[in-house]
């Protein structure tokens, strides 16, 4: 079979492979992890398979027709998100008029609705993949005259959607290939707070946390945290390197585990892995706040860590407890002490707007943020997105200001689309930028920013990022929201 599989664009710079999907205020691209993943269980079945990143490749939703008509699959993989739903049923459409493809929708938006997007699609998306997808993809194009028989998908059949029985997670991770980075120019690939260029390592699926907020372990991949072989892990490191040597000289290798920290052992092992091999690399993890430990953190700088990713989310104790973090303001002082004693970077994550929010708990959390000695930080509007518990909460108090899907995108930008009593969509965007002000915009931290420089590469990405971040300030309002 001739499958392609498609990371559609969006409004200019929106990237769908994050956890949020928007454009961001540093304007991130990252690339299509989870296509690269199916991409390769084809590749590896026998099927010819090619993965097409059009946002990278700076290309418009329209250019999607000729992309159907180039290649004439049989079967084309289209992502979905939220904010670019109409959007993405509308590339469907497009597949559909210019070729004979069957069209197969994956992602968190179809996940967490698939028959409602379907019944919207009119006979444009012909199944939806539920949840992980890598081996339901290809079971699909494999088995696409039996769709009833196969778990963890929704289909379009006699003008109404079928949901099937869930698919149960993938268990033997070390067992699926690794993603088909090859397909692809990593060196398009850009965030402002990492090493130019990077490359992202998935080494375990899944969270054991239940933030109420947080989109890939209730929608996409389960609270169980599954786990890769620490030599699988490696092994895949090397191959990318291979692939592309820029990533060991001046990159850096990302850990987009939901927690690398969570469970000890198996990250020392990765660690010892690292060094026994003698790979000499950088990498960064997702860390939590609670997993703070010396010989852990000793470990890890010696294999190579540079930076640790941590969602501190608020200076609020009351805050944290409503969204069910289970952590406390104290550890986070106490986290930022064993970091800096191991000689590790801290980029630290918060989120304002989440439910009992106010104007004073979100100046305590830019302070909290300000006062905590971190590298790098980023600012949040919080969004509900549908299959979270937030986005159940929000909907049963009325507090979604969205009339419809295309407003999860303000003008292009990330934005809020709660308001509370006493606390605005508008006052939400309001903390998130004068967060990112009182942090980024102080000299004596500027002057340290530029000092830590490690090459010209780390130059170019700090600048690029930085400009990014101006163009967003600049240019506010941003341009009409368009799909074709």
């Amino acid at each position: 079979m001739k499958i392609l599989l498609i990371n559609e664009p969006f409004v200019k710079d929106f990237c769908r492979t994050q956890r949020w999907a928007a454009r961001t205020r540093g304007r991130v691209l990252r690339a299509p992890d989870w296509l690269a993943y199916a991409t390769a269980v084809l590749e590896r079945a026998g099927h010819d398979a090619r993965l097409f990143d059009m946002v990278a490749e700076d290309l418009r939703p329209l250019d999607i027709a000729g992309l159907a008509r180039t290649h004439s699959p049989d079967f084309v993989v289209l992502d979905s998100t939220t904010p670019s739903i109409y959007s993405d049923i509308e590339c469907a459409r497009m597949v559909k008029e210019a070729s004979k493809a069957r069209v197969i929708m994956v992602g968190p938006h179809v996940s967490a609705l698939p028959a409602e997007t379907l019944r919207a699609s009119a006979g444009a998306v012909d199944v939806a993949c539920i949840g992980e997808y890598d081996l339901t993809v290809k079971d699909v194009v494999e088995g696409s005259s039996r769709l009833a028989t196969i778990p963890g998908i929704a289909y379009w059949s006699d003008n109404a959607a079928v949901v099937n029985p869930a698919r149960p997670l993938i268990e033997d991770l070390d067992a699926l290939p690794f993603p088909a980075w090859h397909h692809l120019d990593l060196m398009k690939y850009f965030d402002g707070g990492k090493l130019y260029p990077y490359i992202d390592i998935i080494s375990g699926r899944g969270c054991p946390n239940r933030c109420i907020f947080c989109l890939w372990p209730q929608v996409m991949h389960g609270t169980r945290y599954r786990l890769r072989s620490p030599a699988n892990v490696v092994d895949e490191i090397e191959h990318d390197i291979r692939l592309c040597p820029r990533v060991r000289e001046t990159g850096e290798f990302f850990f987009e585990d939901d927690t690398f920290t969570v469970n000890k052992q198996r990250a020392l092992a990765i660690c010892d892995e690292i060094r026994s091999r003698g790979l000499h690399i950088t990498f960064s993890v997702n860390a939590r706040v609670d997993t703070a430990d010396r010989e852990l953190f000793r470990a890890m700088k010696q294999a190579g860590c540079r930076e640790l990713l941590v969602g501190f989310e608020s200076g609020s104790q009351q805050q944290l407890e409503r969204m069910h973090k289970n952590l406390r303001t104290e550890q986070a002082r106490e986290f930022m002490a064993c970091a800096r004693r191991a000689g590790l970077e801290v980029h630290g994550c918060f989120v304002i707007g989440l439910p009992g929010e106010t104007e004073e708990s979100c100046r305590q959390t830019i302070d909290f943020a300000r006062g905590l000695g971190l590298t790098t930080a980023q600012f949040s509007g919080a969004v509900p997105f549908p299959g979270t518990g937030f986005f159940e909460l929000c909907s049963k108090q009325g507090w979604l200001t969205a009339k419809s899907w295309s407003d999860w995108l303000q003008e292009g930008e990330q934005s809020g689309v709660v308001d509370y009593p006493g606390l605005s969509r508008e006052r939400i965007n309001h903390y998130v930028d004068l967060g990112l002000k009182k942090f980024y915009f102080r000299p004596v931290y500027m002057v340290n920013f530029l000092l830590r420089t490690r090459s010209l590469s780390d130059l170019y990405r700090k600048i690029k990022g930085a400009f990014n971040f101006a163009c967003y300030l600049v240019r506010r309002k941003g341009p009409e929201r368009k799909t074709v």
